[in-house]
């Protein structure tokens, strides 16, 4: 059976799934590699450079991230088991719309997790991969950036149209 892929809807901060904890991955079956299909294109529709599970409504450990280096990262159970160095950076979220915040970050991290067919690996990453890669961690806790940013920008839209 050939399954289309599935744009999901994004939960905004103001839904409670979004302050939940969600629970590890314990198998990979096939609800899970389509969980991280969908994640993909709901991330890419949105244009998004991350989405967590819960941010779909889905209380589980898993995250897509792709920063346009040429990799689309899908993390099963992601750990950060090192960081160094702070950084602070400018952050939206998908779920958070029509804001910004400045946020400080470890400048790089090592994060463990498995892949979607069940691998362990380890990556090590720096600048905004590693923010990005954080950034939805700690959605997987029930934390979004606006708890933990050091100033928050609230964002006018340009209702001009674009050239």
């Amino acid at each position: 059976m050939v399954r289309n892929m599935a744009i999901r809807k994004i939960k905004t901060d103001l839904d409670p799934v979004l302050r939940k904890v969600s629970r590890p991955v314990d198998e990979i079956n096939d609800r899970i590699k389509i969980l991280l299909e969908d994640m993909t294109q709901t991330m890419y529709k949105a244009e998004g450079v991350g989405l967590a599970a819960p941010q779909i409504g889905v209380l589980r450990r898993v995250i897509v991230v792709d920063i346009g280096d040429g990799n689309v990262y899908k993390m099963i159970n992601p750990k950060i088991i090192e960081s160094d160095g702070k950084e602070l950076g400018l952050e939206g979220c998908l779920s958070v719309p029509n804001r910004s915040g400045n946020v400080i970050r470890p400048k790089t991290i090592k994060v463990e997790y498995m892949d979607e067919e069940g691998n362990q690996n380890s990556l090590d990453a720096n600048d905004f991969l590693a923010r990005a890669i954080c950034h939805e961690i700690d959605h997987l806790d029930g934390i979004l950036y606006i708890d933990i940013a050091e100033e928050i920008f609230e964002l006018v839209e340009d209702t001009e149209e674009q050239i």
